[in-house]
């Protein structure tokens, strides 16, 4: 495979060389381009092409034959000269950008280290950013993923800040024969966290955020890092807002990648319908972008085939024309789950795809940071979003609220607020979920979910959630996931912050899921998939099979990994 290699007349320091002396500077980042083909094994021949970067074209001719005269006796590559605008620091007069052949990859590690003996050999790859291996102060901190209950032990950490950087990253990394898995937030991470990563670069792109909107197209362009939160604090004061999840500290890219489940979901479908674009970062540290028009396959495998193909650097997405929305939740003692659930069930039969919302049984620890209505108690709780007009929603939920919740707090809101309203934990939270998605619910399957979750059950569960789905979730669209073929998604979630409550936690939410298997589909979701799964399962066959091409196609020596991994390489 081929990747490509930029070197600079900067020295050890970062500082620049041979001011004003374009010769000088062009030599000084030869011998860095030597010297890094040599940590890597390789030598002047690996060079298929090299670009002489400079801001004067008047030394084009000079400099390109500085560099032929310095090949002279190696396989010569093609060598060209490009005029650019600015370089890396002031005063800075030419770099190298050279495409060099490297072997496959390989692993070759000690048995008693998860760390790559060539991380501790070259420079490289912390050269390229901000990179923390094992043993470094900061590698603990950047390892972990926003569910604390994932232990994540990877060769090593980047963090990058700029898309520049993560090129620099990826292609460092996949010269010394790394595989790198990207995570922005690290809320799926269960499942990445369960298989080896001693060979594995992690990815962290929680500081690659940004957001920028262009209101009359109802586009927004988000960096890879960017949270929910920070996309939908720039869309309001347009009036606008996207299709996010039930929480604002969810990444935008992950979230895509695996679907996108809204409360607006059952009247304008899966998020990942609405992508627009995708730029990524492919295994030869090219810098691509996907869109219906360029990359057709890839961009299809983007729009909820996980994370399989590349760094996703930024992307663009539709936004709603929606200033404000009706919307809310109801609660009630978990006594009367029965009577609840049943009354939802039977209420969602005939609803309109305007109404999107969840039912959950929900059990709250005796914490003082929790207001009284919620410390301590056990509840059945119902919210979500109804796009109509104040009175077309209140006629709506007039069923649900004859049922008299002891709170109601349905209400037109600014689109913001959408975000607080299913109450998810506010910051990193250690737990263990299970998921199904369900083909029907009848009584029966009721009968079951209350056996399980409800009153009366002494189970560690943090809530059992049944969510709404149907509408146009169930429309497809042109993508690997173009639409969820159910009625109800199932979400079973508990709290992990020791050992002991991992098992006791994993064993309460498998039971749910266990409880209810007579009712669920064979297929699965990989937004609630929070466990280690077989990924066909969340694709029909032939979605399966072209996901595989396409994989293999962008990253055939299979450098990519992800919490889901498809079509291995």
């Amino acid at each position: 495979m081929t990747i490509t290699i930029d070197s600079e007349p900067i020295d050890e320091r970062g500082y620049l060389v041979h001011a004003e002396d374009a010769t000088a500077q062009l030599c000084l980042a030869l011998v860095h381009l030597e010297t890094e083909l040599d940590e890597r094994g390789l030598g002047l021949s690996a060079v298929s092409r090299l670009r002489v970067l400079v801001l004067d074209g008047a030394d084009a001719a000079e400099l390109v034959d500085v560099v032929a005269e310095r090949l002279d006796g190696s396989t010569a590559p093609a060598i060209s000269c490009i005029e650019v605008e600015r370089l890396g620091v002031d005063g800075m007069l030419v770099a190298i950008s050279a495409d060099v052949a490297v072997h496959t990859r390989t692993t070759h590690w000690k048995k008693d280290s998860h760390m790559h003996p060539s991380l501790t050999e070259t420079p490289a790859l912390r050269a390229a950013g901000t990179v923390f291996l094992p043993g470094d102060p900061g590698y603990d901190d950047a390892r972990t993923p926003w569910n604390l209950a994932v232990t994540q032990l990877p060769a090593a950490v980047a963090v990058p800040q700029s898309i520049e950087e993560v090129v620099r990253v990826v292609t460092a990394a996949v010269g010394l024969g790394l595989r790198i898995a990207p995570q922005s937030s690290g809320h799926g991470a269960a499942p990445l966290g369960a298989q080896p990563l001693d060979d594995v670069l992690l990815l962290r792109l929680h500081e690659l955020t940004g957001v920028s909107v262009d209101p009359e197209r109802r586009i927004a362009r988000v960096l890879g890092g960017t949270l929910w939160r920070d996309v939908i604090a720039a869309t309001a004061p347009h009036g606008l807002t996207a299709l996010h999840g039930s929480t604002g500290d969810v990444a935008v890219v992950g979230y895509l990648l695996g679907g996108g489940l809204s409360f607006y979901g059952r009247r304008h479908g899966l998020a990942c319908s609405h992508l627009r674009a995708v730029e990524l970062v492919t295994a030869d540290g090219t810098l691509i972008r996907a869109s219906a028009d360029e990359h057709p396959d890839l961009f299809w495998a983007l729009r909820g085939g996980s994370g399989s193909f590349g760094a996703v650097v930024a992307l663009e997405i539709d936004l709603l024309p929606y200033a404000d929305v009706f919307a809310g939740m109801l609660l009630w003692d978990l006594s009367r789950a029965d009577e609840v659930t049943r009354a939802w069930s039977a209420w969602t039969a005939g609803l309109p795809d305007s109404v999107t919302t969840s039912l959950r049984l929900m059990r709250f620890p005796p914490i003082p940071e929790l207001p009284p209505f919620l410390s301590g108690r056990s509840l059945v709780v119902i919210d979500g979003a109804v796009l109509e007009d104040d009175a077309r929603a209140a006629e709506l939920l007039a069923p649900l609220r004859a049922l008299r919740p002891e709170v109601d707090t349905f209400a037109r809101i600014a689109a913001p607020g959408l975000l607080a309203v299913h109450m998810d934990p506010p910051g990193p939270t250690a737990a263990v979920a299970n998921h199904a998605l369900m083909a029907e619910l009848p009584d029966a399957a009721i009968d079951a979910f209350l056996a399980v979750a409800g009153p009366g059950v002494q189970i560690p569960l943090m809530f059992a959630e049944l969510r709404h789905l149907g509408g146009a979730l169930a429309v497809p669209h042109d993508g690997a996931l173009d639409r969820l073929d159910a009625a109800y998604a199932l979400f079973a979630v508990a709290p992990a912050p020791t050992p002991e409550l991992v098992a006791a936690g994993t064993e309460a939410v498998d039971a749910v899921v266990a409880a209810l298997g007579a009712w669920a589909s064979p297929r699965t979701f990989l937004n609630f998939a929070e466990h280690t799964i077989d990924v066909a399962t969340a694709f029909d066959p032939e979605s399966w099979a072209r996901l595989g091409r396409v994989r293999r196609s962008v990253d055939p020596d299979g450098v990519w990994t992800a919490a889901h991994p498809v079509g291995a390489a």
